[in-house]
């Protein structure tokens, strides 16, 4: 059965628009006893064919699937096998930022023996109401698809379907196929057709006609619109066609994190980054908006800066995405349809329509205001230490137009969401569906794998550091270099920030030893992180200064293996908020004075909050 799953995978192609590629760049996988007989020995025998890579962390070898396939518009992937138990259940996190990020990634992790004979086995999960459940039940709720394969013969119809899962546009995600380990290993006459080449057509649906019409009289009609650009841009590769729809209505431009890079930065119409992390100029026109279009996103709490983002009595919505589930988000009108067929089609209707010269002036006054802040923070002068945004403008200016920089969570995301300037639709890669804190690392190796080309930038703070590193190992092993540049800031800066909004006082957010008091208010730990990665094989570099930063990124590009640059930073110098809010509930009812301030600052912010039924 492993083997024919091994040949069954290396048929399957995926097309769009006249491209054609392979969609298995080939397998991540830890071995144990619960695949290293079944699948691992069919990997061993098509070598040659299907290429097998070690990972050092089953969570990690996920995220850099998932980046991987995110890099590639989601038309090519990875397979991940795990072995039973804890090694299955690793992949987990993985599968949750697959699916909630809608990035096609196939899993296999090996399960307990469909026979039961010899139940309970090493690793195993006993149920008293069932001898049908396992540890591999838990993917069910983070999976767009699972099943598991109790006889051999399933494979027939179960792989199909997971196929067509993993290429649909619209419910693509983490893909979950448990393996009991005897089945793995089990013999059956397959038919031959099951392992002929197979070309999965990407299509493009188009919207309703008669809704693309009421969409166009909508913006003509509209006084004060704006396109929010999500992710769905970059997946159908509509970037090209934003760019021409935008330049032809006037309309301006708001980015989310994952609709990052769909125009560059000096666009005419991009004002840049949109909600919770937004810049002043996008945030103020999405207060005013009287029409926002929603192109290829979800919606979400930072990119609505939690349903306060948008104030006109009167606003209404278009949606413009693949999923339906997204396209009729804020009772909008939903264009259910391929992102780029639709601008395309949106487009034509809206011939001779342009947004007044006043609007267009807004536009160009907002990018010129916010240029000169993003200047302001790049040269800081931040002392002694410097700060993160600082940091940020020094690898900003450092890198290529094709450079790739790579981020996941605490407050470089939100940071590097107002202040990157992006030159490249693929040059700003940031995981921010999940907010993961362990990507980064994981996630560059898959950015480079995908285009070796291109230089590869991850920023990543010390505690994303510390959950997961180990991917360093496979990029030294495999031959793809990143350049790492690992801020120090002695813990969980951006929830430390959070907390004393919040009213807690950074409680629980440094790492420090406990006091005399017994609480967190000692000396920080004496942790060289710096040290950590060299003994992982990669090269070292310590930076003190942003002028030795920018010494060192010069450096770095000449170095073949992954560097690691070292920089401590000022936990406390942060880059401010713009004209929005993120709902954090504070505590009702609380003994300490801050906490109470905070309750009633909240309470206030929060009465922005609108529903949108019409």
């Amino acid at each position: 059965m492993a083997q024919a799953l091994i040949a069954f995978l290396e048929q399957q192609y995926v097309e769009r628009d006249g491209e054609r590629r392979r969609f298995f760049a080939g397998m991540f996988g830890i071995f144990g006893h619960g695949n290293v007989a079944g699948l691992g020995q069919a990997l061993h025998q098509r070598a040659a064919h299907f290429r097998y890579y070690q990972c050092r962390n089953e969570q990690a070898m996920v995220h850099t699937a998932a980046a991987f396939a995110k890099h590639h518009n989601r038309m090519q992937t990875f397979a991940c096998t795990t072995s039973i138990g804890p090694g299955a259940t690793n992949m987990i996190t993985g599968a949750a930022l697959a699916t909630v990020n809608r990035l096609p990634v196939l899993l296999l992790p090996g399960d307990i023996f469909a026979g039961r004979l010899v139940a309970p086995v090493l690793q195993q999960l006993e149920d008293a109401r069932s001898q049908d459940v396992s540890v591999n039940d838990c993917f069910r709720p983070v999976s767009r698809y699972w099943d598991r394969i109790n006889r051999p013969e399933q494979l027939i119809t179960s792989l199909p379907e997971a196929m067509r899962v993993l290429t649909s546009p619209a419910e693509t995600g983490a893909v979950t196929l448990a393996l009991p380990q005897d089945t793995q290993a089990e013999a059956y006459e397959y038919p031959a057709e099951l392992f002929e080449p197979r070309v999965w057509i990407i299509a493009r649906p188009r919207a309703d006609r008669a809704l693309l019409q009421h969409a166009a009289a909508m913006i003509r009609s509209s006084r004060s619109p704006l396109i929010i650009a999500g992710g769905g841009v970059h997946y159908s590769d509509a970037t090209a066609a934003l760019a021409r729809f935008a330049e032809q209505s006037g309309i301006a431009v708001g980015e989310t994190q994952a609709g990052k890079g769909a125009l560059p930065f000096d666009h005419p119409q991009n004002l840049g980054a949109i909600g919770a992390t937004g810049t002043p100029g996008a945030n103020i026109l999405a207060r005013e908006a009287d029409l926002v279009i929603a192109i290829g996103t979800r919606l979400s709490d930072f990119t609505t800066a939690s349903k306060t983002a948008f104030q006109h009595p009167q606003v209404r919505f278009i949606g413009v995405n693949i999923a339906e589930l997204d396209s009729a988000k804020h009772a909008a009108l939903p264009l259910t349809g391929d992102a780029r067929a639709t601008l395309e089609e949106l487009g034509d209707l809206l011939s001779g329509y342009r947004t007044d010269e006043s609007y267009r002036q807004r536009i160009a006054r907002f990018q010129q205001e916010w240029e000169a802040e993003v200047e302001r923070i790049y040269t800081l002068e931040h002392g002694p230490l410097p700060s993160q945004g600082e940091v940020i403008g020094a690898v900003n200016s450092a890198s290529n137009p094709r450079d790739v920089v790579v981020c996941a969570a605490g407050s470089l995301p939100g940071d590097r969401h107002k202040l990157w300037r992006t030159r490249d639709a693929r040059g700003y890669h940031l995981e921010y569906g999940y907010s993961c804190m362990g990507y980064e690392i994981a996630g560059g190796l898959g950015v480079k794998m995908a285009d070796p080309s291109r230089e590869v930038y991850v920023m990543v703070g010390d505690g994303s550091y510390l959950m997961m590193n180990s991917e360093i190992v496979t990029s030294i092993q495999e031959g793809y270099k990143l350049t790492i540049v690992l801020l120090n800031n002695h813990g969980y800066s951006s929830i430390g920030g959070l907390s004393v909004s919040v009213g807690a006082q950074g409680f629980g957010t440094e790492y420090r030893f406990r006091d005399d008091a017994g609480g967190f208010g000692g000396e920080y730990l004496p942790v060289d992180l710096a040290a950590n990665a060299a003994s992982l094989g990669a090269h070292l570099i310590r930076a003190g200064t942003i002028a030795e930063l920018k010494q060192a990124l010069i450096d770095a590009r000449s170095i073949e293996r992954t560097v690691v640059i070292a920089i401590d930073v000022d936990r406390n110098q942060r880059v401010a908020g713009y004209e929005s809010w993120w709902d954090v509930p504070v505590a009702e009812v609380a003994e300490v004075e801050s906490a109470r301030q905070a309750r009633e600052a909240y309470d206030e912010a929060r009465r922005r909050e609108r529903y949108f039924l019409q």
